[in-house]
C-alpha cells in the first residue's frame, strides 16, 4: 500500500433497497470509452458540438453533456473533463469511433486532434461510505471535479461522476496497474461489485447509458438529464435551434422515467407500457434492473408520453398473457 490510499473500509453489506451502498464497493468498469483531445482550439472546438459550457471549464473541472447532431438529437453522452492541456470524454464502451468520426466530419483549420485511449487505460468505479476518504480525498471532490495521483510508481487519474445515488469516483489508469489497485482495494475491505449491481443502482438513479436507454432517436431534452447537460446560456452549437425551440415550448412529448414494479414477473427492456385504467399506450422500457431490491421490488427505465409521466402514475407492461403493474416514480433532485 502506498500512502495515497487509506487502510480502512466499511464491511457492511450492500444495502440496495434505497439504491445506495452501505459498504464501500468497487466495480471494474474497464473498456469504457475514454478520448483524449489536445491542441489550441480543442475548448472552442467541443463547445460547438455539445449541449453544455465547454469553454467555461477550467483545469480540474468537468461537466456532464450530450453531443448532438443538426436536429439535436443524441450522438454521445459524455463526462467531459478539463485538464491543463486536454479535453478527457468518458462514455459507454464502443463509443470511440462513433463520436471521433462525428466531431472529425466537421474539423477544418482548427488545432485539435483526438486519441483514442480506449484500449490503453483501465476504469475503475468505487463508491459507497467514505469512499473519498478511502482515496485520500479529504476535502472531498465537486461533481465533475478530477485530480490526478501516483501509486505503484504509476499515475492514475480520479474523477467524481455520480451514476448512482451517492458520490461515485472513476479511476482512470494504465491497464498494467489495474490489477493492482484492485488487490489494494479489495485488501483493506472494499467491497466487489457485480454488473448487475452496477446496472441495478445505475438504474434506481435514473442514470441512462447511451445506447441502451439514448439513442440517435432521441432529442436531448427527452434524456432528462437536462439540468446536469444543457446550457441555455452557451451560444451557438450544433443542434441548439431544435433544442431552443423544445426548450421555449416548455416540454417534451416524451421523457426517461423510473418506474417501479411490484410483480415478480419477468420484464424485459422493449416492453411496451400502457396506461393501467385505460389501456391507452403509454410508452417503452428502456433498462431493467437485473437485481430485484430488498423491498421486492423491480426498477426500470423507459420512455413515457408526457401526460403519463407524472409521479405515482399507474402503468402497466404486458409480459404473455399476464401484465404487471408500475408506478412512475418522482423526479431525483438535480444538483
Amino acid at each position: 500500500m502506498t500512502n495515497h490510499i487509506a487502510d480502512s473500509a466499511s464491511h457492511r453489506p450492500a444495502d440496495y433497497r434505497a439504491g445506495e451502498l452501505t459498504a464501500v464497493t468497487l466495480f471494474d468498469l474497464s473498456g469504457r470509452t475514454q478520448i483524449e483531445l489536445t491542441g489550441a482550439d480543442r475548448a472552442k472546438f467541443l463547445h460547438g458540438f455539445c449541449t453544455n459550457d465547454i469553454k467555461r471549464l477550467e483545469p480540474g473541472q468537468g461537466c456532464e453533456a450530450i453531443l448532438t447532431n443538426i436536429k439535436g438529437k443524441a450522438v454521445g453522452h459524455v463526462f467531459v473533463f478539463a485538464t491543463a492541456t486536454s479535453l478527457w470524454l468518458d462514455t459507454v464502451t464502443g463509443q470511440a469511433e462513433t463520436i471521433i468520426t462525428h466531431l472529425d466530419r466537421y474539423l477544418i483549420r482548427e488545432d485539435v486532434t483526438f486519441h483514442d485511449r480506449s484500449n490503453e487505460l483501465g476504469a475503475l468505479f468505487l463508491t459507497g461510505p467514505h469512499a473519498a476518504q478511502l482515496l485520500m480525498l479529504d476535502e472531498g471532490l465537486p461533481p465533475y471535479g478530477h485530480v490526478e495521483r501516483e501509486s505503484f510508481g504509476q499515475p492514475f487519474v480520479i474523477r467524481r461522476a455520480d451514476c448512482f445515488l451517492q458520490p461515485g469516483f472513476l479511476i482512470s489508469l494504465s491497464l498494467t496497474a489495474r490489477d493492482a489497485m484492485q488487490r489494494s482495494l479489495l485488501a483493506v475491505g472494499v467491497v466487489s461489485g457485480s454488473s448487475d449491481l452496477f446496472d441495478s443502482l445505475r438504474i434506481a438513479a435514473g442514470f441512462p447509458l447511451f445506447g441502451r436507454d439514448i439513442t440517435d432517436e432521441n432529442l436531448a431534452q427527452e434524456v432528462a438529464r437536462t439540468p446536469q447537460c444543457i446550457s441555455f446560456t452557451k451560444g451557438c452549437y450544433l443542434g441548439q435551434e431544435p433544442i431552443a425551440r423544445l426548450d421555449a415550448l416548455g416540454h417534451t412529448n416524451r421523457e426517461l422515467r423510473r418506474v417501479r414494479f411490484a410483480s415478480d414477473l419477468s420484464i424485459a427492456p422493449g416492453t411496451k407500457l400502457f396506461a393501467a385504467e385505460s389501456d391507452d399506450e403509454a410508452g417503452v422500457l428502456t433498462s431493467v434492473a437485473p437485481l430485484r431490491n430488498e423491498a421486492g421490488e423491480t426498477l426500470a427505465l423507459g420512455y413515457l408520453k408526457t401526460k403519463f409521466g407524472k409521479p405515482d402514475t399507474r402503468v402497466k407492461a404486458i409480459c404473455g398473457p399476464d401484465s404487471a403493474v408500475g408506478v412512475v416514480m418522482a423526479s431525483i433532485a438535480n444538483s
